[in-house]
């Protein structure tokens, strides 16, 4: 676990200079990991929340949360109790926080430039057998995390005016019509009306998307929409 923790270059994870503080989190993990005892646990969670992956006091968020969000659900899972309700806290502040103007995505695998919120919830889901046996805390956070949706199209075909899309929806899409952020090919879009057209089954992350006033052309395969509120939190 502490190999994990140091094979991050936290230094090289950008933040705004004046809130983040590399060694914070490094170091804070690290002690988290090591915890033996609430005591040890609060000022791990200290050094975490005090300018490692968020800054509490003014409730921003870092990227650095990101890389830092499988390793502390690493700790929920393997630390002292104490640990792991630190561990599962810093989560749930990660999630709520706003990052800083210039610092308010991550760079993904694939290149795309989602959110950080976005991200994080992304690798929360991840963990969704594990958080769910955790009880009421763990499926408090995944339900938070659930608001940060996720969908990638994966076909699409002209109904009327729009687009029903097709594809693979992680989260919930909320009632109602909301805008989008589409990621494709480097370049990000802005899709301002879909609603769910179909939800996926039990057991399925198949659903339905209906894109209001745009051609399937528009909507290539392979694309990702994420919710436009989540690119623009800012703190």
């Amino acid at each position: 676990m502490l190999d994990e923790i140091d094979a991050v270059d936290w230094g090289s994870i950008p933040g705004p200079p004046e809130w983040y503080e590399p060694d914070r989190a490094a170091r804070g993990l690290r002690a988290l990991f090591e915890s033996a005892n609430p005591v040890q646990a609060a000022e791990a969670g200290s050094q975490l929340g005090g300018g490692g992956i968020v800054h509490g006091h003014s409730a921003a968020v870092f990227p650095a949360a990101v890389a830092a969000t499988p390793l502390l659900l690493d700790i929920a899972q393997r630390g002292h109790p104490a640990a792991g309700a630190t561990a599962l806290g810093l989560l749930d502040e990660a999630l709520s926080c706003y990052p800083h103007a210039g610092y308010t995505r991550v760079v993904a695998p694939d290149g795309t430039a989602v959110p950080v919120c976005c991200a994080i919830a992304h690798r929360l889901r991840a963990r969704t057998d594990f958080l769910v046996g955790l009880g009421k805390r763990g499926k408090s956070l995944l339900a938070d995390a659930a608001v940060h949706w996720r969908f990638e199209i994966r076909q699409c075909v002209a109904d009327s005016r729009d687009t029903a899309a097709f594809g693979i929806l992680t989260g919930r899409f909320p009632d109602g019509v909301h805008a989008a952020e589409m990621h494709h090919a480097d370049a990000i879009t802005v899709l301002n009306e879909l609603s769910l057209e179909y939800p996926p089954a039990e057991g399925s992350l198949e659903a339905c998307l209906r894109v209001i006033a745009r051609h399937p052309a528009e909507l290539p395969p392979g694309a990702v929409l994420f919710p436009a509120e989540c690119g623009d939190r800012v703190h």
